[in-house]
Protein backbone atom coordinates (compact mmCIF):
# COMPACT_ATOMS: atom_id res chain seq x y z
CA UNK A 1 0.00 0.00 0.00
CA UNK A 2 1.26 3.31 -1.43
CA UNK A 3 -0.89 6.45 0.15
CA UNK A 4 -0.60 9.91 -1.82
CA UNK A 5 -1.12 12.76 0.18
CA UNK A 6 -2.68 15.66 -1.44
CA UNK A 7 -3.37 19.02 -0.76
CA UNK A 8 -3.25 22.41 -2.39
CA UNK A 9 -0.70 23.86 -1.02
CA UNK A 10 1.58 24.10 2.30
CA UNK A 11 0.67 27.34 3.84
CA UNK A 12 0.09 27.35 7.67
CA UNK A 13 -4.20 26.85 8.11
CA UNK A 14 -5.55 23.94 9.44
CA UNK A 15 -5.76 21.24 6.46
CA UNK A 16 -2.63 21.77 5.92
CA UNK A 17 -1.18 21.16 8.98
CA UNK A 18 -3.48 18.30 9.04
CA UNK A 19 -1.91 17.01 5.94
CA UNK A 20 1.66 17.71 6.83
CA UNK A 21 1.04 15.92 10.27
CA UNK A 22 -1.06 12.51 8.19
CA UNK A 23 2.04 12.48 6.27
CA UNK A 24 4.75 12.19 8.88
CA UNK A 25 2.31 10.14 11.02
CA UNK A 26 1.98 7.50 8.48
CA UNK A 27 5.49 7.30 7.65
CA UNK A 28 6.09 6.80 11.35
CA UNK A 29 3.89 4.18 11.70
CA UNK A 30 5.28 2.25 8.66
CA UNK A 31 2.98 2.95 6.01
CA UNK A 32 4.17 4.44 2.67
CA UNK A 33 3.58 7.92 2.39
CA UNK A 34 4.03 10.66 -0.59
CA UNK A 35 3.07 14.65 0.34
CA UNK A 36 2.17 16.82 -2.59
CA UNK A 37 1.37 20.26 -2.84
CA UNK A 38 -0.55 20.95 -5.84
CA UNK A 39 -0.31 24.66 -6.60
CA UNK A 40 2.50 26.19 -4.22
CA UNK A 41 4.57 24.93 -1.24
CA UNK A 42 4.72 27.50 2.06
CA UNK A 43 6.29 27.90 4.80
CA UNK A 44 4.79 24.33 6.56
CA UNK A 45 7.65 22.37 4.36
CA UNK A 46 10.48 22.28 7.23
CA UNK A 47 7.79 20.25 9.00
CA UNK A 48 7.70 17.99 6.42
CA UNK A 49 9.88 14.50 7.38
CA UNK A 50 12.83 14.46 5.58
CA UNK A 51 12.32 11.03 5.15
CA UNK A 52 8.46 11.61 3.12
CA UNK A 53 8.82 12.25 -0.42
CA UNK A 54 7.54 15.81 -1.27
CA UNK A 55 6.91 17.25 -4.34
CA UNK A 56 5.07 20.66 -5.44
CA UNK A 57 2.81 20.41 -8.65
CA UNK A 58 3.09 23.94 -9.16
CA UNK A 59 -0.37 24.12 -10.81
CA UNK A 60 -1.36 27.08 -12.35
CA UNK A 61 -4.63 26.80 -13.90
CA UNK A 62 -7.60 24.03 -12.94
CA UNK A 63 -6.61 22.56 -16.16
CA UNK A 64 -2.68 22.61 -15.69
CA UNK A 65 -1.70 19.89 -18.04
CA UNK A 66 2.01 19.88 -17.24
CA UNK A 67 1.22 19.76 -13.95
CA UNK A 68 -1.38 16.67 -14.28
CA UNK A 69 1.48 14.92 -16.21
CA UNK A 70 4.02 15.45 -12.92
CA UNK A 71 1.30 13.86 -10.73
CA UNK A 72 0.78 11.05 -13.28
CA UNK A 73 4.90 10.89 -12.84
CA UNK A 74 4.36 10.60 -9.38
CA UNK A 75 2.25 8.26 -9.08
CA UNK A 76 3.81 5.94 -11.23
CA UNK A 77 7.20 6.06 -10.15
CA UNK A 78 6.11 5.60 -6.12
CA UNK A 79 3.08 2.99 -7.08
CA UNK A 80 0.67 4.92 -5.54
CA UNK A 81 -2.48 2.49 -4.70
CA UNK A 82 -4.46 5.35 -2.44
CA UNK A 83 -4.72 9.39 -3.24
CA UNK A 84 -6.34 10.79 -0.27
CA UNK A 85 -7.22 14.35 -1.03
CA UNK A 86 -7.46 17.41 1.52
CA UNK A 87 -9.87 19.83 0.86
CA UNK A 88 -10.16 21.60 -2.66
CA UNK A 89 -7.68 19.71 -4.02
CA UNK A 90 -10.34 16.83 -5.01
CA UNK A 91 -11.02 17.93 -8.53
CA UNK A 92 -7.36 17.20 -9.32
CA UNK A 93 -7.46 13.35 -7.41
CA UNK A 94 -10.46 13.21 -9.73
CA UNK A 95 -8.77 13.77 -12.83
CA UNK A 96 -5.80 11.32 -11.74
CA UNK A 97 -8.82 8.78 -10.64
CA UNK A 98 -10.29 8.67 -14.48
CA UNK A 99 -6.41 7.90 -15.52
CA UNK A 100 -6.02 5.19 -13.03
CA UNK A 101 -9.10 3.68 -12.64
CA UNK A 102 -8.18 1.48 -10.23
CA UNK A 103 -6.77 3.90 -7.51
CA UNK A 104 -8.86 4.56 -4.39
CA UNK A 105 -9.59 7.95 -4.18
CA UNK A 106 -10.48 9.46 -0.37
CA UNK A 107 -11.56 12.80 -0.15
CA UNK A 108 -11.06 14.59 3.57
CA UNK A 109 -13.49 17.36 4.06
CA UNK A 110 -11.99 20.00 6.06
CA UNK A 111 -14.16 23.12 5.79
CA UNK A 112 -14.28 25.33 8.76
CA UNK A 113 -17.42 26.94 8.11
CA UNK A 114 -19.62 24.61 9.11
CA UNK A 115 -21.94 26.91 10.71
CA UNK A 116 -22.98 27.99 7.13
CA UNK A 117 -23.33 24.93 4.84
CA UNK A 118 -26.04 25.37 3.75
CA UNK A 119 -24.58 28.14 1.87
CA UNK A 120 -21.57 26.00 0.94
CA UNK A 121 -20.63 25.65 -3.07
CA UNK A 122 -20.77 22.19 -4.07
CA UNK A 123 -21.90 21.39 -8.07
CA UNK A 124 -18.68 20.40 -9.14
CA UNK A 125 -17.83 18.68 -6.06
CA UNK A 126 -20.83 16.38 -5.71
CA UNK A 127 -20.06 15.63 -9.84
CA UNK A 128 -16.76 14.69 -8.68
CA UNK A 129 -18.11 12.41 -5.41
CA UNK A 130 -19.45 9.89 -7.38
CA UNK A 131 -15.48 8.54 -8.21
CA UNK A 132 -14.72 9.09 -4.31
CA UNK A 133 -14.27 5.61 -2.58
CA UNK A 134 -14.62 6.80 0.68
CA UNK A 135 -15.00 10.52 2.33
CA UNK A 136 -13.70 11.42 5.69
CA UNK A 137 -15.07 14.12 7.47
CA UNK A 138 -13.80 16.40 10.47
CA UNK A 139 -17.27 16.37 12.91
CA UNK A 140 -20.44 15.24 12.51
CA UNK A 141 -21.76 18.14 10.26
CA UNK A 142 -19.67 17.71 7.65
CA UNK A 143 -20.66 13.83 7.78
CA UNK A 144 -24.55 14.72 7.60
CA UNK A 145 -23.72 17.26 4.70
CA UNK A 146 -21.94 14.86 2.42
CA UNK A 147 -24.49 11.85 3.38
CA UNK A 148 -27.42 14.41 2.55
CA UNK A 149 -26.34 16.95 -0.24
CA UNK A 150 -23.32 14.24 -1.60
CA UNK A 151 -25.36 11.38 -1.22
CA UNK A 152 -22.68 9.53 -0.57
CA UNK A 153 -22.79 6.19 0.97
CA UNK A 154 -18.97 5.75 2.23
CA UNK A 155 -18.67 8.43 4.81
CA UNK A 156 -16.53 7.93 7.80
CA UNK A 157 -15.89 10.72 10.69
CA UNK A 158 -11.94 11.28 11.76
CA UNK A 159 -11.31 13.73 14.39
CA UNK A 160 -8.42 15.80 13.70
CA UNK A 161 -5.39 15.25 15.76
CA UNK A 162 -1.87 17.08 16.46
CA UNK A 163 1.30 15.58 17.32
CA UNK A 164 4.78 17.30 18.43
CA UNK A 165 6.93 18.82 15.87
CA UNK A 166 9.86 17.22 15.85
CA UNK A 167 11.24 19.78 13.18
CA UNK A 168 9.97 23.18 14.61
CA UNK A 169 12.49 25.91 14.92
CA UNK A 170 12.85 28.94 17.38
CA UNK A 171 12.36 32.04 15.31
CA UNK A 172 9.24 33.65 16.51
CA UNK A 173 9.73 35.95 19.68
CA UNK A 174 6.66 36.98 21.15
CA UNK A 175 6.33 40.55 22.76
CA UNK A 176 5.09 41.40 25.98
CA UNK A 177 5.80 40.15 29.37
CA UNK A 178 6.55 36.13 30.43
CA UNK A 179 3.45 34.83 31.67
CA UNK A 180 1.15 37.34 30.56
CA UNK A 181 0.67 36.72 27.32
CA UNK A 182 -2.75 35.20 25.67
CA UNK A 183 -2.44 33.51 22.02
CA UNK A 184 -4.26 33.50 19.29
CA UNK A 185 -3.44 31.00 15.99
CA UNK A 186 -6.17 31.71 13.32
CA UNK A 187 -5.71 32.99 9.93
CA UNK A 188 -6.94 36.47 9.51
CA UNK A 189 -10.29 35.66 7.88
CA UNK A 190 -14.44 36.63 8.68
CA UNK A 191 -14.96 33.41 10.51
CA UNK A 192 -12.65 33.93 12.90
CA UNK A 193 -13.91 37.21 14.37
CA UNK A 194 -10.61 38.95 15.48
CA UNK A 195 -12.69 41.95 16.24
CA UNK A 196 -15.02 40.21 19.43
CA UNK A 197 -11.65 39.30 20.67
CA UNK A 198 -9.92 42.71 20.21
CA UNK A 199 -12.48 44.30 21.62
CA UNK A 200 -13.05 41.86 24.55
CA UNK A 201 -8.88 42.10 25.17
CA UNK A 202 -9.22 45.55 25.31
CA UNK A 203 -11.46 45.76 28.44
CA UNK A 204 -9.26 43.26 30.00
CA UNK A 205 -5.72 44.82 29.81
CA UNK A 206 -8.01 48.58 31.00
CA UNK A 207 -7.97 46.30 34.72
CA UNK A 208 -4.62 44.22 33.55
CA UNK A 209 -2.29 46.56 31.63
CA UNK A 210 0.63 44.08 32.00
CA UNK A 211 -1.23 41.43 29.47
CA UNK A 212 -0.97 41.46 25.63
CA UNK A 213 -2.59 39.50 22.83
CA UNK A 214 -0.52 37.80 19.83
CA UNK A 215 -2.19 37.23 16.95
CA UNK A 216 0.00 34.27 14.54
CA UNK A 217 -2.35 33.82 11.42
CA UNK A 218 -1.79 33.99 7.88
CA UNK A 219 -2.32 37.94 6.32
CA UNK A 220 -4.20 37.55 3.29
CA UNK A 221 -3.63 41.87 3.06
CA UNK A 222 -7.64 42.19 2.35
CA UNK A 223 -10.46 44.38 3.63
CA UNK A 224 -10.88 42.23 6.69
CA UNK A 225 -7.10 42.21 8.07
CA UNK A 226 -7.13 46.14 7.16
CA UNK A 227 -9.78 46.44 9.24
CA UNK A 228 -8.37 44.31 11.90
CA UNK A 229 -5.14 46.46 12.02
CA UNK A 230 -7.12 49.78 12.44
CA UNK A 231 -9.69 48.04 15.45
CA UNK A 232 -6.14 47.91 17.13
CA UNK A 233 -4.88 51.26 16.34
CA UNK A 234 -8.31 53.18 17.19
CA UNK A 235 -8.51 51.71 20.87
CA UNK A 236 -4.63 52.61 21.20
CA UNK A 237 -3.28 48.82 21.05
CA UNK A 238 -0.23 48.60 19.06
CA UNK A 239 1.78 48.07 22.32
CA UNK A 240 -0.35 45.41 23.71
CA UNK A 241 -1.79 43.62 20.29
CA UNK A 242 0.58 42.07 17.92
CA UNK A 243 0.67 40.22 14.68
CA UNK A 244 2.78 38.35 13.27
CA UNK A 245 1.06 37.01 10.45
CA UNK A 246 2.41 33.03 9.13
CA UNK A 247 4.65 31.45 12.02
CA UNK A 248 5.75 28.23 11.34
CA UNK A 249 7.37 27.69 14.79
CA UNK A 250 3.92 27.31 16.36
CA UNK A 251 5.73 25.10 19.00
CA UNK A 252 8.00 27.45 19.85
CA UNK A 253 5.33 30.27 19.55
CA UNK A 254 3.25 28.46 22.30
CA UNK A 255 5.38 27.36 24.98
CA UNK A 256 6.12 31.48 25.61
CA UNK A 257 2.32 31.74 25.76
CA UNK A 258 0.23 31.67 28.72
CA UNK A 259 -3.39 31.51 27.47
CA UNK A 260 -4.99 29.99 24.05
CA UNK A 261 -8.13 31.70 22.59
CA UNK A 262 -10.28 31.18 19.87
CA UNK A 263 -13.06 33.72 19.09
CA UNK A 264 -14.61 32.00 16.07
CA UNK A 265 -17.93 32.36 14.47
CA UNK A 266 -17.84 29.30 12.78
CA UNK A 267 -15.43 26.19 13.06
CA UNK A 268 -15.50 22.38 12.21
CA UNK A 269 -12.86 20.89 14.78
CA UNK A 270 -9.87 23.68 14.94
CA UNK A 271 -6.70 22.24 15.08
CA UNK A 272 -5.38 25.21 16.87
CA UNK A 273 -7.91 24.01 20.13
CA UNK A 274 -5.91 20.43 20.22
CA UNK A 275 -2.26 22.69 19.85
CA UNK A 276 -3.29 24.32 22.70
CA UNK A 277 -3.96 21.25 24.95
CA UNK A 278 -0.79 19.78 23.34
CA UNK A 279 1.17 22.63 25.02
CA UNK A 280 -0.63 22.52 28.53
CA UNK A 281 -2.28 26.21 27.92
CA UNK A 282 -5.95 26.85 29.40
CA UNK A 283 -8.11 27.11 26.83
CA UNK A 284 -10.97 30.12 26.57
CA UNK A 285 -12.95 29.10 23.15
CA UNK A 286 -16.68 29.43 22.01
CA UNK A 287 -19.35 27.37 21.36
CA UNK A 288 -18.94 26.65 17.61
CA UNK A 289 -18.58 23.15 15.69
CA UNK A 290 -17.35 20.48 17.71
CA UNK A 291 -15.80 22.32 20.11
CA UNK A 292 -17.86 21.39 22.81
CA UNK A 293 -17.64 17.78 22.03
CA UNK A 294 -13.89 18.35 22.27
CA UNK A 295 -13.20 20.46 25.56
CA UNK A 296 -15.19 20.74 28.59
CA UNK A 297 -16.74 23.98 30.06
CA UNK A 298 -15.10 24.70 33.90
CA UNK A 299 -13.15 21.00 33.41
CA UNK A 300 -10.99 21.61 30.95
CA UNK A 301 -11.36 25.29 29.94
CA UNK A 302 -13.65 27.57 29.76
CA UNK A 303 -16.64 27.84 26.47
CA UNK A 304 -18.21 31.03 25.80
CA UNK A 305 -20.97 31.92 23.10
CA UNK A 306 -19.72 33.46 19.77
CA UNK A 307 -19.91 36.87 19.15
CA UNK A 308 -19.94 38.17 22.60
CA UNK A 309 -17.36 40.30 23.82
CA UNK A 310 -18.36 40.98 27.51
CA UNK A 311 -18.33 36.70 27.80
CA UNK A 312 -15.28 36.72 26.42
CA UNK A 313 -13.90 39.07 28.64
CA UNK A 314 -14.79 37.88 31.66
CA UNK A 315 -13.64 34.29 30.85
CA UNK A 316 -10.38 35.85 30.14
CA UNK A 317 -10.43 37.41 33.22
CA UNK A 318 -10.98 34.60 35.20
CA UNK A 319 -8.54 32.33 33.55
CA UNK A 320 -6.11 35.13 34.84
CA UNK A 321 -6.87 36.03 38.27
CA UNK A 322 -7.46 31.86 39.18
CA UNK A 323 -4.11 30.31 38.29
CA UNK A 324 -4.41 27.59 39.97
CA UNK A 325 -7.54 26.94 38.55
CA UNK A 326 -6.69 28.02 35.25
CA UNK A 327 -3.68 25.11 35.59
CA UNK A 328 -5.97 22.33 36.86
CA UNK A 329 -7.83 23.20 33.41
CA UNK A 330 -4.98 23.25 31.08
CA UNK A 331 -3.62 19.64 32.67
CA UNK A 332 -6.62 18.44 32.23
CA UNK A 333 -7.38 19.12 28.54
CA UNK A 334 -3.99 18.31 28.04
CA UNK A 335 -4.22 15.21 29.00
CA UNK A 336 -7.28 14.10 27.09
CA UNK A 337 -5.79 15.60 24.04
CA UNK A 338 -3.00 12.92 24.25
CA UNK A 339 -5.35 10.24 25.16
CA UNK A 340 -7.80 10.68 22.41
CA UNK A 341 -6.43 13.05 19.67
CA UNK A 342 -3.02 11.61 19.15
CA UNK A 343 -1.61 10.82 16.20
CA UNK A 344 -1.48 6.79 17.39
CA UNK A 345 -5.52 6.61 17.60
CA UNK A 346 -6.26 8.24 14.21
CA UNK A 347 -3.44 6.32 11.95
CA UNK A 348 -5.15 3.05 13.43
CA UNK A 349 -8.76 4.22 12.46
CA UNK A 350 -7.44 5.81 9.22
CA UNK A 351 -5.31 2.65 8.07
CA UNK A 352 -8.45 0.52 8.58
CA UNK A 353 -10.11 2.34 6.25
CA UNK A 354 -7.42 1.99 3.65
CA UNK A 355 -7.71 -2.07 4.42
CA UNK A 356 -11.37 -1.84 3.80
CA UNK A 357 -10.97 0.00 0.71
CA UNK A 358 -7.90 -2.17 -0.42
CA UNK A 359 -10.25 -5.46 0.50
CA UNK A 360 -13.13 -4.48 -1.40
Amino acid sequence: MQVLQLIDSLEAGGAERMAVNLANALHESGIGVVLVASRVGGILESQVDKAVPYYCLDKKSTLDIKAFIRLKTIIKTHQITIIHAHSSSFFMAYIAKLSYPKLHLIWHDHYGDSEHLEQRPHKILKFCSRRFNAIISVNRKLADWSKNVLKHSQVDILTNFVMANKNSRRITKLYGITGKRVVCLANLRPQKDHFTLIKAFNEVVQVYSEWSLHLIGKDFNDEYSACVYKLINELKLDDQVFCYGSCEDTSYILSQASIGVLSSKSEGLPLALLEYGLHQLPVVTTNVGDIPTVINHKEEGLIVPPNNEMALREALMQIIITPEQAKTYALDFSHKVRTHYSSTAFVNQLNNLYMQLKDA
